[in-house]
Protein backbone atom coordinates (compact mmCIF):
# COMPACT_ATOMS: atom_id res chain seq x y z
CA UNK A 1 0.00 0.00 0.00
CA UNK A 2 1.58 3.63 -1.39
CA UNK A 3 1.20 6.30 1.21
CA UNK A 4 1.01 10.19 0.72
CA UNK A 5 4.27 9.93 2.49
CA UNK A 6 5.76 7.63 0.51
CA UNK A 7 4.36 9.14 -3.08
CA UNK A 8 6.02 12.79 -1.61
CA UNK A 9 9.08 11.09 -1.11
CA UNK A 10 9.17 9.26 -4.82
CA UNK A 11 8.70 12.95 -6.27
CA UNK A 12 11.25 14.20 -4.53
CA UNK A 13 13.60 11.53 -5.21
CA UNK A 14 12.50 12.71 -9.10
CA UNK A 15 13.24 16.32 -8.35
CA UNK A 16 16.62 15.58 -7.37
CA UNK A 17 17.60 13.26 -10.00
CA UNK A 18 16.38 15.81 -12.55
CA UNK A 19 18.66 18.35 -11.14
CA UNK A 20 21.35 16.37 -10.80
CA UNK A 21 20.80 15.60 -14.73
CA UNK A 22 20.29 19.26 -15.72
CA UNK A 23 23.28 19.71 -14.20
CA UNK A 24 25.55 17.36 -15.48
CA UNK A 25 24.45 17.76 -18.69
CA UNK A 26 25.57 21.77 -18.92
CA UNK A 27 29.11 20.28 -16.89
CA UNK A 28 29.55 17.67 -19.90
CA UNK A 29 28.02 20.68 -22.49
CA UNK A 30 30.15 23.68 -21.27
CA UNK A 31 33.87 21.24 -20.87
CA UNK A 32 33.29 19.99 -24.15
CA UNK A 33 31.84 22.83 -26.22
CA UNK A 34 32.23 25.63 -24.09
CA UNK A 35 29.90 27.67 -21.95
CA UNK A 36 27.40 29.82 -24.77
CA UNK A 37 27.05 33.41 -23.68
CA UNK A 38 23.69 34.51 -24.00
CA UNK A 39 20.52 32.10 -22.36
CA UNK A 40 18.05 34.72 -23.39
CA UNK A 41 14.47 32.47 -23.27
CA UNK A 42 16.11 29.09 -22.74
CA UNK A 43 19.77 27.42 -21.60
CA UNK A 44 21.69 27.60 -24.79
CA UNK A 45 24.65 25.30 -23.15
CA UNK A 46 22.09 22.46 -24.04
CA UNK A 47 22.81 21.39 -27.72
CA UNK A 48 19.25 20.37 -28.68
CA UNK A 49 18.32 24.55 -27.86
CA UNK A 50 21.47 26.13 -29.68
CA UNK A 51 20.18 27.47 -32.89
CA UNK A 52 22.06 27.06 -36.21
CA UNK A 53 22.57 29.71 -38.53
CA UNK A 54 20.74 27.34 -41.40
CA UNK A 55 17.65 28.17 -39.98
CA UNK A 56 17.94 31.80 -40.24
CA UNK A 57 19.79 32.03 -43.31
CA UNK A 58 16.40 31.18 -44.85
CA UNK A 59 14.65 34.44 -43.60
CA UNK A 60 13.63 36.51 -45.98
CA UNK A 61 12.69 39.93 -43.37
CA UNK A 62 11.41 43.31 -44.75
CA UNK A 63 14.18 45.09 -43.29
CA UNK A 64 13.31 48.92 -42.81
CA UNK A 65 15.00 51.34 -45.22
CA UNK A 66 17.23 53.91 -43.84
CA UNK A 67 14.69 57.13 -43.29
CA UNK A 68 15.19 60.52 -41.89
CA UNK A 69 12.08 59.80 -39.78
CA UNK A 70 14.48 58.98 -36.53
CA UNK A 71 16.60 62.00 -37.52
CA UNK A 72 15.68 64.50 -34.62
CA UNK A 73 14.53 61.64 -32.39
CA UNK A 74 16.27 60.07 -29.29
CA UNK A 75 17.14 56.18 -28.74
CA UNK A 76 13.80 56.05 -26.81
CA UNK A 77 11.83 56.82 -29.54
CA UNK A 78 13.92 55.45 -32.24
CA UNK A 79 13.85 51.31 -30.35
CA UNK A 80 10.09 51.36 -30.61
CA UNK A 81 9.26 48.92 -32.82
CA UNK A 82 10.02 45.22 -33.95
CA UNK A 83 13.77 43.96 -34.43
CA UNK A 84 15.57 40.79 -36.16
CA UNK A 85 18.29 40.12 -33.44
CA UNK A 86 21.45 37.90 -33.20
CA UNK A 87 22.88 37.20 -30.24
CA UNK A 88 27.04 36.17 -30.31
CA UNK A 89 28.68 34.89 -27.14
CA UNK A 90 32.07 36.72 -26.07
CA UNK A 91 34.78 35.03 -27.71
CA UNK A 92 32.78 33.19 -30.51
CA UNK A 93 32.05 34.36 -34.12
CA UNK A 94 29.19 32.12 -34.12
CA UNK A 95 25.50 33.02 -33.29
CA UNK A 96 24.18 31.42 -29.87
CA UNK A 97 20.37 32.87 -31.05
CA UNK A 98 18.34 35.32 -32.92
CA UNK A 99 15.28 36.50 -31.31
CA UNK A 100 12.49 38.69 -32.87
CA UNK A 101 12.12 41.37 -30.51
CA UNK A 102 9.05 44.49 -29.57
CA UNK A 103 10.17 47.46 -27.79
CA UNK A 104 7.50 49.35 -26.57
CA UNK A 105 7.05 52.66 -26.38
CA UNK A 106 5.50 52.11 -22.22
CA UNK A 107 8.78 50.64 -21.32
CA UNK A 108 8.22 47.05 -21.89
CA UNK A 109 9.51 44.75 -24.66
CA UNK A 110 8.60 40.85 -25.49
CA UNK A 111 10.90 38.25 -27.35
CA UNK A 112 10.39 35.60 -29.06
CA UNK A 113 13.71 33.38 -29.80
CA UNK A 114 14.78 30.50 -32.17
CA UNK A 115 14.98 27.76 -29.19
CA UNK A 116 12.95 25.17 -28.67
CA UNK A 117 9.61 25.15 -27.13
CA UNK A 118 10.57 22.85 -24.31
CA UNK A 119 13.16 24.68 -23.33
CA UNK A 120 11.38 28.29 -22.70
CA UNK A 121 11.41 30.54 -26.02
CA UNK A 122 9.41 33.48 -25.06
CA UNK A 123 10.82 36.12 -22.67
CA UNK A 124 9.86 39.62 -21.34
CA UNK A 125 11.33 42.93 -19.79
CA UNK A 126 11.54 46.40 -19.28
CA UNK A 127 13.79 48.77 -20.69
CA UNK A 128 14.54 52.64 -20.52
CA UNK A 129 16.61 55.22 -22.06
CA UNK A 130 20.10 56.00 -20.84
CA UNK A 131 21.07 58.91 -22.72
CA UNK A 132 20.09 60.03 -26.63
CA UNK A 133 22.19 57.21 -27.87
CA UNK A 134 21.29 54.26 -25.89
CA UNK A 135 19.06 52.13 -23.96
CA UNK A 136 19.16 49.47 -21.40
CA UNK A 137 17.06 46.74 -20.86
CA UNK A 138 16.36 43.83 -18.08
CA UNK A 139 14.98 41.03 -18.98
CA UNK A 140 13.76 38.15 -17.63
CA UNK A 141 12.26 34.57 -18.88
CA UNK A 142 11.80 30.85 -17.11
CA UNK A 143 14.66 27.95 -18.05
CA UNK A 144 13.00 24.46 -19.16
CA UNK A 145 14.72 21.15 -19.34
CA UNK A 146 12.59 19.24 -21.65
CA UNK A 147 8.92 21.28 -20.09
CA UNK A 148 9.97 20.58 -16.43
CA UNK A 149 10.90 24.14 -14.69
CA UNK A 150 14.94 24.15 -14.41
CA UNK A 151 14.84 28.09 -12.98
CA UNK A 152 15.10 31.39 -14.32
CA UNK A 153 17.48 34.15 -16.28
CA UNK A 154 17.86 37.60 -15.60
CA UNK A 155 19.52 39.11 -18.58
CA UNK A 156 20.75 42.90 -18.75
CA UNK A 157 21.69 45.09 -21.78
CA UNK A 158 22.71 47.98 -22.68
CA UNK A 159 22.33 48.90 -26.40
CA UNK A 160 23.52 51.84 -29.10
CA UNK A 161 20.65 52.95 -31.32
CA UNK A 162 21.85 54.11 -35.07
CA UNK A 163 20.88 57.46 -36.03
CA UNK A 164 18.98 56.38 -38.54
CA UNK A 165 16.79 54.06 -36.15
CA UNK A 166 17.53 50.56 -38.38
CA UNK A 167 20.18 48.89 -35.85
CA UNK A 168 21.24 48.53 -32.52
CA UNK A 169 24.42 46.69 -31.26
CA UNK A 170 25.30 45.93 -26.99
CA UNK A 171 26.24 44.27 -24.65
CA UNK A 172 24.91 42.03 -22.62
CA UNK A 173 25.00 39.85 -19.09
CA UNK A 174 23.14 37.08 -18.37
CA UNK A 175 22.58 35.21 -15.05
CA UNK A 176 21.12 31.69 -15.06
CA UNK A 177 19.79 30.72 -11.79
CA UNK A 178 18.96 27.29 -11.57
CA UNK A 179 16.73 25.24 -9.00
CA UNK A 180 19.58 23.46 -7.36
CA UNK A 181 23.30 24.47 -7.93
CA UNK A 182 25.47 28.32 -7.71
CA UNK A 183 24.08 30.78 -10.45
CA UNK A 184 26.41 30.70 -14.01
CA UNK A 185 26.77 33.99 -15.44
CA UNK A 186 27.46 34.43 -19.28
CA UNK A 187 27.98 37.37 -21.34
CA UNK A 188 27.75 38.53 -25.21
CA UNK A 189 26.70 40.74 -27.78
CA UNK A 190 23.53 41.92 -29.57
CA UNK A 191 22.99 43.14 -33.27
CA UNK A 192 19.25 44.10 -34.06
CA UNK A 193 17.80 45.19 -37.51
CA UNK A 194 14.76 46.90 -37.78
CA UNK A 195 11.76 44.83 -39.25
CA UNK A 196 9.29 47.41 -41.46
CA UNK A 197 6.05 47.44 -40.48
Amino acid sequence: MTTHLDANLRAARSATVIRRMLLAAAAVTAATVGVSAHASCADPRIPAQQSTQEQTDRLDLLLAPSSSEFAWKDAGERIVGTWHVVYTPDGSTTPSGEAFIQWHSDGTEWENINYPVLGGNICMGSWKMVDPRHVSRNHYGWLFNNGILAGYFNETETDEVAADGTSYSGTNTTTLYFTSGPPVVLTGTATGKRIAP
